[in-house]
């Protein structure tokens, strides 16, 4: 559900709520006329996210956290929004004045446009299985604020949060309903609305073109694979040409190489890179970015059918190399090996894949930070880790060291899908996808496997998908700079 959000000089009387914002150093100074005795008892302090209701000289008020004014930033106005709504859910029509608190330490459109995100994206609930209606009454916020460049900037935070939301429900629908075929329809909707170019590789289409890894993981099921190409081109000249990757495991049960019943529980989740990369392309369809985007996405369940790939079965991939599968639930990397490929053929400038990759990664991270891996010595992932740190989906350096690349060798084909047995399973992941990237293309590799899917609500996020890699992926695109090797 999108918000209707509108400027306003000041907040209209039929706002039934408004949303005053307050730093903590500020919260001494007992700003806006307020019970401040009743806010302190009831444990607010101003931290970021925080958000109480008190009765105001007109009408009753939420009072919005965030955090000390030293470390405002963008991410506060993102979780104010966010916490807005979510206080006010039992009200229609909400008002808020919070933009003047961005003071000096942040441009107030960034604020703006984080504000508007929080709104749709705290407002968010996965409604498509549920027999009642949806718990928020929010349907409108009124902002206080003027200007084109704030109208602009809530524009685009909505637009941007629609990508999220759209991901959410793609991660958040079952996998024996979001089928590989149903969800190449859905991206045949979001190519219409958005008039984007889109291709649909069927089974035949996917075996004439010798995709391998999907083939191969795709043995066990009864569903049919998809491979989704999509093409975003804007109205004049490119200045650049960016390639998209995401996995598209509609639903891991692990193969032969089965998965706990516990482990398969968030399984839904292993399609969040695609949904990711379909959500971005959504994006920047409405935000006009002056860049080439090509999309690829790789759609399969991973299933114990009959004759489904055996542990020693060998798969020929897009790019003529061999492998040795020796664990089916390391089948990601399988279906990448073919995207990645095709990415390659297309020469674009750059390449950046988006999985929920390996347990390993989360191990090392947790749930609050995706992994960052590729190519060095031309500044793209730098690109990417930028990107990340501007939007609050933040990644953290790994290696790919080239010592580790032995552990891959396989004895009877050219590579085999899983390292050895000392660890660091989240690098030789890596290792594995560098190898169906052509020499010389800046490649980057996102594991999302932690922030993708949380099992509690976090910041702007619910519990269930979070939608991570979207704002990411369009902040990268829109701020896109040719990688120049050294």
């Amino acid at each position: 559900m999108s918000i209707e959000l509108r400027l306003v000089s000041k907040v209209p009387a039929r706002a039934e709520l408004v949303g005053l914002a307050v730093t903590s150093d500020a919260v001494d100074e007992e700003p806006h006329g307020l019970d401040w005795k009743l806010l302190r008892a009831s444990g607010f302090d101003g931290s970021v996210g925080q958000a109480e209701i008190v009765a105001g000289p007109e009408r009753a008020v939420a009072v919005l956290g965030l955090g000390p004014a030293a470390e405002l930033g963008s991410s506060a106005f993102r979780q104010a929004g966010a916490a807005l709504v979510r206080a006010g859910a039992r009200f229609g029509s909400l008002g808020a004045d919070v933009l003047d608190q961005a003071g000096e330490a942040v441009d107030r459109a960034a604020a703006a446009q984080a504000f508007a995100e929080g709104i749709d994206l705290g407002v968010y609930e996965f409604m498509a299985h549920k027999s009642n209606g949806a718990t928020s009454k929010v349907r409108s916020v009124a902002l206080v604020g003027s200007g084109k460049r704030i109208s602009a900037a809530l524009d685009r935070g909505q637009a941007i949060a629609r990508g999220v939301n759209l991901t959410r429900d793609l991660v958040n629908e079952p996998g024996g309903s979001l089928t590989p075929v149903e969800f190449a329809r859905r991206a045949g909707k979001v190519a219409r609305q958005g008039r984007l170019a889109i291709e649909v590789l069927d089974l035949a289409a996917i075996k004439k073109a010798r995709l391998g890894g999907v083939l191969g993981v795709n043995r066990g099921s009864t569903q049919q694979p998809r491979f989704v190409r999509m093409t975003y081109k804007p109205s004049g000249r490119a200045q650049g040409h960016l390639a998209l990757v995401g996995k598209g495991i509609t639903f891991d049960a692990g193969g032969l190489s089965i998965k706990t019943s516990a482990g398969m529980m968030t399984m839904k989740s292993d399609k969040a890179g695609a949904s990711a990369v379909l959500g971005a392309m959504a994006a920047i369809a409405e935000l006009g970015p002056r860049i080439r985007v090509s999309a690829f996405m790789p759609l399969t369940d991973n299933m114990l059918g009959g004759d489904a790939t055996r542990p020693g079965d060998v798969l020929k991939m897009r790019n003529k190399k061999t492998v040795e599968v020796l664990n089916t639930d390391a089948e990601g990397r399988l279906i990448l090996a073919d995207a990645l490929s095709l990415a390659s053929e297309a020469k674009p400038d750059a390449i950046i894949d988006l999985a929920t990759l390996t347990g390993a990664c989360v191990v090392a991270l947790g749930d609050r930070y995706a992994g960052l891996m590729g190519t060095d010595g031309t500044g793209w992932l730098e690109q990417v880790a930028a990107a990340g740190e501007r939007t609050g989906e933040r990644v953290w350096r790994l290696p790919l060291p080239a010592e580790y690349r032995p552990q891959l060798d396989s004895n009877v084909a050219d590579i085999k899908n899983i390292g050895g047995s000392n660890g660091g399973g989240a690098l030789t992941a890596g290792l594995f996808l560098k190898e169906f990237v052509v020499e010389g293309i800046p490649w980057a590799h996102v594991d999302i496997a932690g922030p993708a899917f949380s099992d509690t609500p976090f910041e702007e996020h619910p519990k269930g998908a979070t939608g991570f890699g979207v704002r990411l992926l369009v902040d990268l695109i829109e701020n896109f700079q040719k990688p120049v090797g050294e």
